[in-house]
């Protein structure tokens, strides 16, 4: 298992584990993060506005792996994701890997790729079929409005009628 694909993973999970936005996953330092039970990340969102995430114990062990594997050791202000090269991930980095993983994923018809934000509109989606209350969902999304949070929920209704009539 190469560091990079550890990273990769990692990011990929985190990404749909916390709904995060693309400039806060690329923000987060490893002194934000909490591995240890009960694991969670402090997550630095828009308006300066700062929010804890869970975070599920396979997210944190791969990223404890990852962060196990980093030469040189990562310390609290480290980022936590780092390009090949060792630099902090920048946000074209975060659509390039997103692209990379997500090439064999079909397009529905006038839907566009699949991009970090999609990864954030499939958790506040999953969340809400999984029965999670609205104001839990607008919290761990960090959304000032309860409206925006809504929207996802239309969102989801709407992208589900179109997957059943496209492919069933």
């Amino acid at each position: 298992m190469t560091e990079g694909w550890l990273r990769d993973r990692a990011l990929l999970l985190f990404l749909y584990n916390t709904g995060a936005r693309a400039t806060e996953a690329v923000g987060l330092t490893v002194g934000q993060l909490t591995l240890t039970p009960p694991p969670q990340v402090r997550l630095h969102g828009k308006g300066d506005k700062w929010r804890n995430c869970p975070l599920w114990p396979e997210t944190a062990r791969l990223i404890a792996n990852m962060l196990e594997a980093r030469s040189p050791r990562a310390t609290d202000t480290s980022p936590a994701f780092v390009s090949n090269v060792g630099r902090p991930l920048t946000r074209f980095g975060l659509y390039k890997l997103v692209k990379r993983h997500t090439t064999q994923i079909p397009v529905i018809e006038n839907q566009r790729a699949v991009s970090p934000h999609v990864f954030r509109h499939t958790t506040a989606a999953h969340l809400l079929e999984a029965g999670v209350e609205v104001n839990v969902i607008r919290g761990w999304l960090g959304h000032v409005s309860l409206d925006t949070t809504n929207r996802y929920a239309e969102i989801s209704i709407t992208h589900r009628s179109v997957i059943k009539t496209t492919f069933c």
